[in-house]
């Protein structure tokens, strides 16, 4: 698992009309060191310029220019200047989107060369400048002599040889990303070599796409790491449909001897639009990566937002990577199912989505089960390691009284959903989804002593009358109650596809009509199409045993129906702020018991417990099973802190 942050100095460049070179934008940037300060290379564009057209006719265009800013921190940029202006006639109508590397005492700074307006692919290509100081240019060539973009050096050689990754056919697809050698710097603008090169590209070619309607585009000059050299590139789903498409930054590691060799990958997205800059500018919701540098052990990913405005964000170099080989935050236990349904009535279809809570040094679990013909109930079950069951009632623990939760539709589903459950005092309480299959399904409050869970061997569990606390006509789900810091209490639920809060009272429960948005589905990534509270949120201690925040498990719904979890932490003053959000999935189905059941593909906990450094996630498993997952809170805390 890992989190991305942006930096708070976003925007880091921005156009200026006391320039006139950079009034229109800059993006794209792409940094590099010299000495001990960060010098950015960027693509300016100026306010639209009139050209002329084969017709007599006359035509706005944006002219770009490469641009250059130094920062002592990477973050911080001053002394902008122009370097690189159209001097050639294969760039007489602009120089975009540089690449940098530093190789062999030389800056090699690769770009887009346009030649022809209006633009076409034929004069789209790759031209290169030499500099030793990243002040003045040297040299400059052309170098693809067809349509290419998005080429970078390696910052060394590989196997003897230079060594660069590029994206061919970009504007005449189908388009490829193709790593080329070279044994001297002068076969990088020779088109001999280069036509040699093509009609074998397809040997030296990878595929980053995730369907053929994807647009994938090299992006960051590759940064050796251990483990591989790691790219950052521009995954853009549904290319070819203009309203559709979606623009994120994704990552790769290849081989260190052999870089066509894929060894890892990020799921998805590292990074979509979201915040203004990058919603909002001359090209509306793009995040474009183009440079990345390594910080001790962040990686800083610079990228363009909106093709307006230069920005950068951060990630742990060590949880990202650990993520790309496969290393999760989570393990399933080796005896799961812990529960699966029985021959009794009451649960004999189904058993899942359980909630948790610990009670005299032992886990207690109330989870959902089915009978055959739909109506859902709440069963109880014991463990003394948190995996093993010890005790389960062969009767119901709660059941349905209300006409909320009454059945309305023969064989239709109906009761008492997905519990969740919160010790306050000497008190457990108890929200759930009530349903009758006529209604939207609604969250119900309960409550009850804790003392009957030692006491209780008659199977009389004495709740408190259920009352419906979520907006009346509204369908709210996945609901828990907390005590804050000061003791007030809110309500988590679900409305409108997002994570929400209300206060409540717990003494006098009423149906709330005011309620706060604390988290929202991701457009682009794994949880897209809609989040919701799995349980309760945790205090969580860091190393100092002090509070650190609450953690919030929550699912995440894609376009694809698939449920996984993720991670959030909230503060703990203020518990509908959220501190930090893990960017992947840390659980998603994977087993036959998460992807075949009732709903396919579902993982979803209803309760989790903390147990020194471990924590231990009840979920069910395809709406079907319950299942548990553990992980280390210390790391888990790690990586949402880091």
């Amino acid at each position: 698992m890992f989190v991305v942050r942006r930096t708070t100095q976003n925007p880091l460049i921005k156009p200026t009309t006391t320039d006139l070179w950079r009034a229109g934008a800059t993006f794209n940037p792409s940094p590099a060191m010299v000495g001990k300060c960060v010098h950015l290379i960027f693509r300016a564009v100026t306010e639209p310029r009139p050209a002329a057209l084969s017709t007599g006719a006359t035509s706005q265009f944006l002219f770009s220019t490469i641009g250059q800013a130094t920062s002592p921190d990477g973050v911080t940029f001053s002394e902008v200047i122009p370097l690189i202006t159209p001097q050639e006639i294969w760039e007489r109508y602009g120089c975009e989107d540089p690449r940098v590397t530093y190789i062999n005492g030389t800056y090699y700074i690769f770009y887009t060369a346009l030649s022809h307006f209006p633009f076409s692919a034929d004069g789209i290509r790759v031209a290169v400048a030499l500099s030793k100081d990243l002040k003045t240019i040297q040299e400059r060539h052309l170098v693809t002599p067809f349509n290419a973009k998005a080429m970078t050096l390696f910052p060394e050689k590989i196997g003897g040889k230079l060594t660069a990754v590029l994206t061919v056919h970009t504007d005449n697809p189908p388009s490829k990303t193709a790593l080329i050698q070279f044994d001297t710097p002068e076969q990088m603008w020779s088109e001999k070599y280069w036509h040699e090169w093509y009609a074998r590209s397809d040997e030296w070619a990878f595929n980053l796409k995730r369907s053929s309607d994807d647009r994938v585009e090299i992006g960051s000059t590759p940064l050796k790491t251990p483990a591989g050299w790691l790219i950052f590139y521009s995954h853009i789903r549904n290319y070819y449909s203009e309203h559709k498409k979606i623009f994120g930054i994704e990552a790769v590691l290849l081989d260190l001897k052999n870089p066509r060799k894929i060894i890892g990958r990020t799921h998805g997205s590292l990074l979509v639009p979201e915040e203004t800059y990058e919603r909002y500018g001359t090209v509306p919701d793009v995040v474009f990566p183009s440079g990345a540098l390594l910080v001790g052990d962040k990686v800083r990913i610079y990228y363009g937002a909106a093709d307006t405005v230069c920005a950068a964000a951060e990630v742990s170099l060590t949880d990202l990577i650990a993520t790309m080989q496969g290393e999760s935050a989570l393990t399933r236990s080796s005896k799961n199912p812990i529960l699966t349904p029985t021959n009794n009535t009451w649960e004999k279809k189904a058993v899942f989505n359980p909630a948790a809570f610990e009670y005299k040094n032992t886990t207690h679990l109330l989870y959902r089960a089915m009978s055959i013909d739909n109506t859902s109930t709440i069963g109880h079950a014991t463990s003394h390691d948190g995996i093993r069951i010890l005790t389960r009632d062969p009767l119901p623990v709660y059941e349905p009284h209300e006409s909320f939760e009454a059945k309305g539709v023969p064989g239709g589903n109906s009761g008492c959903e997905d519990p969740r459950a919160t010790v306050i005092g000497d008190q457990l309480y108890m929200t759930y989804t009530a349903f009758n299959g006529k209604q939207a399904p609604a969250v119900a409050l309960t409550s009850l002593p804790l003392a009957h869970f030692s006491t209780n061997t008659t199977g009389d569990w004495p709740w408190k009358k259920p009352t419906l606390i979520s907006p009346l006509s509204i369908d709210d789900k996945d609901a828990c109650v907390i005590q804050t810091n000061h003791h007030g209490t809110l309500f988590f639920h679900r409305i409108n596809n997002a994570i929400c809060a209300s206060s409540i009272d717990l003494e006098n429960p009423q149906p709330v009509s005011d309620y706060e948005t604390v988290l929202e589905p991701r457009h682009g990534m794994w949880d897209s199409s809609k989040v919701g509270l799995n349980a309760p949120p945790m205090v969580v201690n860091g190393e100092d045993g002090k509070p650190v925040g609450r953690l919030l498990i929550y699912h995440g719904v894609d376009d694809n129906s698939t449920y996984r979890l993720g991670f959030a932490l909230l503060s703990m003053s203020t518990p509908t702020k959220v501190i930090a959000r893990t960017t992947d999935w840390v659980l998603e189905p994977q087993t036959k018991y998460e992807k075949e059941g009732q709903i396919e593909n579902v993982v979803f906990p209803c309760g989790a417990v903390i147990r020194d450094d471990t924590l231990y996630i009840y979920y069910g498993g395809a709406d079907s099973v319950c299942a548990v997952a553990t992980g280390s809170i210390q790391k888990i805390l790690k990586a949402l802190l880091s």
